[in-house]
């Protein structure tokens, strides 16, 4: 099958997937458990998820240098700083909302992978962030648009994720994924965050145990192995088609975050809020994704 019917199929896949961890993680710190205590159990899903996987078929870690680092890099970049900043913003913010915010990534990953050479600028695509702006101001600066004008506080922080992903996939597109399959490289991040969460975890008193499941324990299992098996896919979309397109999973990402957040928490939004989605995505399309192929 053709990379024009496999790339959108992934991206998707992506899309739909990650859109219902949006809401799943605010399920999930409705029990009240710190950002390190969720990210640590996280860790531990994947591992266990990824581990299973990897040794299946026959596979293991890497332990090379460039392997090594890898999973150090990804681990802080991809997991550790986005979380932490996701868990606390949603406690905070709305699910539908972080699912608009979350489609910033593109819009940063262009610039970023412009810098180093692996872009080329269209003017189009520069009208695209501007876009992209204009619609994370109308979520902030109107009194109307969020359910409490106070929740504004909270949108540079929620900004802190989008940046730390586009840094992610624009580091996997320069340098691949040192020789290993998504999944067992996933599967050493997961394993690089659980232990770096690890101590974290247990100074800043947030440790508890997903025991017994009920709905919160039950929506970070969930969200655990989805963001699993979701974030594989996504680190070889990365590495095969670049950053920028792999980034733009987020634009399905957000139109079924929103949805999901409708469906399984319940929340509406102004027409503002519908006026910046529109203007985001807008703006998210015109940052075209590159035909050009990455090896691993």
């Amino acid at each position: 099958m053709s990379q024009r019917v496999v790339f959108p199929l992934i991206l998707i896949w992506l899309g739909i997937g990650w859109g219902s961890t949006q809401p799943l993680g605010k399920i999930a710190t409705t029990g009240g458990a710190g950002p390190f205590g969720l990210i640590f159990w996280q860790s531990v899903i994947c591992v266990v998820l990824l581990g299973a996987i990897t040794l299946a078929r026959g596979r293991g870690l890497v332990f090379t240098r460039r392997a090594l680092t890898f999973y150090a890099v990804v681990a802080v970049i991809g997991t550790l700083i986005p979380n932490t900043t996701f868990y606390v913003s949603v406690t905070h913010l709305p699910s539908g909302i972080m699912s608009i915010i979350i489609s910033t990534i593109p819009l940063m990953a262009f610039p970023m992978a412009l810098a180093l050479g692996m872009e080329r600028f269209q003017a189009l695509r520069l009208v695209g962030l501007g876009l992209g702006l204009c619609g994370v101001a109308l979520i902030a600066l109107p009194r109307a648009s969020l359910p409490d004008p106070a929740m504004a506080a909270f949108l540079p922080l929620a900004m802190v994720g989008p940046l730390f992903y586009a840094m992610e996939a624009t580091f996997v597109a320069r340098f691949g994924t040192a020789g290993m399959d998504p999944v067992q490289a996933m599967f050493g991040v997961s394993v690089a965050a659980m232990l770096l969460s690890l101590p974290v975890m247990l100074t800043l008193g947030q440790g508890f145990v997903p025991w017994p499941v009920g709905k919160p324990e039950a929506a970070l299992i969930a969200s655990s192995a989805l963001h699993g098996l979701l974030y594989s896919t996504y680190v070889w979309l990365a590495a095969r088609a670049g950053s920028v397109f792999a980034s733009q999973s987020t634009y399905l990402v957000t139109a079924s975050g929103v949805f999901w957040a409708m469906l399984l928490l319940g929340e509406r939004f102004s027409p503002m809020i519908w006026v910046a989605l529109v203007v985001m995505l807008a703006g998210v399309a015109l940052v075209s994704p590159r035909g050009k192929r990455v090896e691993v």
